[in-house]
């Protein structure tokens, strides 16, 4: 089973995912700590960013 994203739900889900990626990338979290975010969402995007939005931001 194939599934794709497409028109504003993609835009949105595009936007929300940069979003966190850049809010990781400036947080004052150590180095490892930022690395392992960043390879949970690019590895996992949809449970990556749902798991940094109930974890991730203190």
């Amino acid at each position: 089973m194939h599934v794709e994203v497409n028109g504003l739900l993609g835009l949105i889900w595009l936007i929300v995912t940069l979003y966190a990626l850049v809010k990781i990338i400036g947080s004052s979290a150590g180095a490892g700590s930022k690395v392992l975010w960043i390879l949970l969402i690019l590895l996992l995007p949809v449970l990556g960013v749902i798991l940094w939005l109930i974890f991730g931001p203190s």
